[in-house]
């Protein structure tokens, strides 16, 4: 075990590491910021407990906190989870591939290799790694005691590759950032380069609220055949096509500076490749022009397709979380960097939203990192991909197709019905999951009412049909004819229940239901899923109650019909009002109306 302080060390630096016993020795590492080599003393202790002794006693020193076991490794250059063959006393990797596969390979990065050879090295390493078999060892040996499925087996062993983590961590360790955490540390201490600390790395800069994605709101209205392309990986490819890294974002080459990030005060090196952009990119593309592509291809057997899947979602959860890390995970976080990342990836889909428009395409919404195009020719989409990848240099391509999509006036929330019938709904209060299944069950009856619409004609006799759907749900409703437990809430609680008790404040209905559940003896606490439906009003400890438990609820009679019949027609109304669907009640004529 060992870390590093400045050469020469201070009189009090020299006192401590003589009450640890530790060894000293100059070394000479670079420097991630300046990529200038820098001497420094190395301190080496007997015992690793030590370390955490020296990070309390000693103000600067770096890699202090880096576990014992991944630095031996790091600096051996071994690799978690790889085959190995004893050559004398020392270790040599056995890794092998089919010729045939390699070639493949090779031919499908040979652009990438001519054009950025750090990537494509990465690239190569852990395409090899990854295409090893797993070993036949009984999982006891290896520090696992559990019985676990082939895939989850498979998964580990291809973590445990890719990240450089103990087999039983991998298959154990659901925190991502500690993934990305050790890809970075293996890769900078592999090229010598001194492992900034978590404050260095941030540049000092405070945490601070981070500018999110672009969204442009939605032209409110029902559209046939809509088209959906999306970026590939949209902050990943970001980060690999402008060189986002730690030491590239404000860079001190003065000649940088012209390249500037849109809206921003930030710039990129252009005189270096940033290993943050080396590691992401080479990431995202085994992902997506590797292990994606196999997971679609009818040649292989259905469990090779299978494991190919799996290990393209493995490297997805890390792709997703790679601008997450940036903004709040210390030792990964800088905020000029997680900035940049954002400004670019809002300056894609402005640029495509304007180049979709120049060439005579009708973009309907746009949001983070798609855009829907109305009813286009597919030349047009073909000629936005083309120029968006020679433009941008990032990857856009079609990601669905609606025959009907309906776009509400809300942001983020939309359903389409696909070609084959297939609906497809996000952020409608219908179907969120606190929703009761009446409501989800009736608002899919609805949907299923378009699947075979393609023109006007079929739009409006749809449209009678939902209402119809709708009109005999409340009838039902109304007749007491839903079984009660197609009417139950069920809602996660976030506060103690015996907190909000004492408090004087009208009581939310699902504290409604745990305060009622806890006087019939059902333990209930924070995090606790309660199931409840809406009852007429009563007094209960004396307050006002609108909820029972539902397993305290009697008969239908105690249900609040008009409340349902409320909720249900206000959840139809924000995905269903733009086709200009209204499930409101008729309003009754009187003698008035006429004189």
């Amino acid at each position: 075990p060992y870390f590093f302080v400045k050469h020469p060390p201070s009189s009090r630096e020299k006192e401590v590491i003589q009450r640890l016993n530790g060894e000293t020795s100059i070394v000479e590492k670079k420097d991630l910021f300046s990529d200038e080599r820098k001497r420094l003393t190395k301190v080496e202790l007997e015992d690793p407990s030590l370390l955490t002794v020296a990070s309390r006693q000693l103000k600067e020193r770096w890699e202090v906190h880096i576990p014992y076991l991944l630095s031996y490794v790091y600096d051996h250059n071994l690799v978690f989870g790889i085959p190995y063959g004893l050559n004398g006393e020392t270790l040599k990797p056995q890794c092998k591939i089919n010729p045939k596969i390699n070639r493949i390979f090779l031919e499908k990065f040979v652009e990438i290799k001519e054009k950025d050879l750090k990537k494509f090295q990465m690239l190569e390493e852990w395409f090899l790694f990854c295409s090893q078999p797993i070993p036949k060892i009984p999982l006891d040996k290896l520090g696992i005691q559990a019985n676990l499925e082939y895939e989850k087996i498979y998964l580990g062993f291809l973590l445990s590759r890719v990240a450089n983590l103990p087999l039983p961590v991998a298959l154990t360790n659901r925190h991502v950032s500690t993934w990305i955490k050790s890809i970075l540390h293996f890769y900078l201490r592999r090229e010598n380069i001194l492992i900034p600390r978590a404050s260095e790395l941030r540049r000092d800069e405070k945490p601070r609220r981070i500018p999110g994605a672009l969204t442009f709101p939605p032209k409110t209205g029902t559209y046939f055949n809509t088209v959906v392309v999306d970026f590939e990986s949209l902050y990943p490819s970001v980060i690999d096509a402008y060189n986002l890294s730690y030491e590239t974002v404000n860079c001190s080459h003065p000649e940088c500076r012209e390249n500037r990030v849109p809206e921003t005060n930030n710039h990129v090196c252009t005189v270096r490749r940033g290993a943050y952009s080396i590691l992401i990119g080479a990431l995202k593309d085994l992902r997506i022009r590797w292990f994606k592509p196999l997971a679609r291809d009818d040649s292989l057997s259905d469990e090779e397709r299978r494991l190919a899947d799996a290990a393209s979602r493995l490297l997805k959860l890390i792709l997703v979380s790679c601008y997450g890390v940036t903004v709040r995970i210390p030792g990964l976080s800088q905020p000029a960097l997680a900035e940049t990342i954002t400004a670019y990836g809002r300056y894609a889909l402005k640029q495509t939203w304007s180049l979709a428009e120049r060439l005579g395409l009708r973009p309907l919404y746009g949001d983070t990192d798609s855009l829907f195009l109305d009813d286009p020719r597919d030349e047009l989409v073909d000629l936005l991909i083309r120029t968006v990848k020679k433009d941008l240099r990032l990857d856009l391509a079609i990601d669905r197709v609606y025959s009907v999509c309906v776009l509400p006036r809300a942001m983020k929330a939309y359903f389409g019905i696909m070609k084959d019938g297939t609906p497809e709904v996000k952020g409608a209060t219908a179907i969120k999951s606190s929703s009761p299944p009446f409501i989800k069950k009736v608002f899919m009856e609805c949907v299923r009412e378009l699947a075979d619409v393609r023109n006007w004609a079929e739009f409006e006799a749809a449209k009678r049909s939902i209402r119809r759907v709708v009109d005999e749900a409340i009838k039902r409703l109304k007749a007491g004819k839903v079984p009660l437990e197609d009417l139950a809430y069920q809602v996660k609680l976030h506060e103690d229940s015996a907190e909000r008790l004492v408090k004087d404040e009208p009581m939310h209905q699902p504290y409604q239901c745990a305060v009622q559940l806890m006087d019939s003896g059902i333990k209930v606490t924070r995090g606790s899923i309660v199931s409840f439906v809406k009852v007429k009003p009563f007094i209960y400890g004396g307050k006002k109650y609108t909820v029972k438990p539902l397993n305290l609820v009697k008969n239908v009679q105690e249900v609040n019909v008009e409340d349902y019949v409320r909720n249900l027609r206000t959840a139809l109304s924000q995905v269903f009002k733009p086709m200009n669907i209204s499930f409101d009640e008729e309003k009754k004529m009187t003698l008035a109306d006429f004189i």
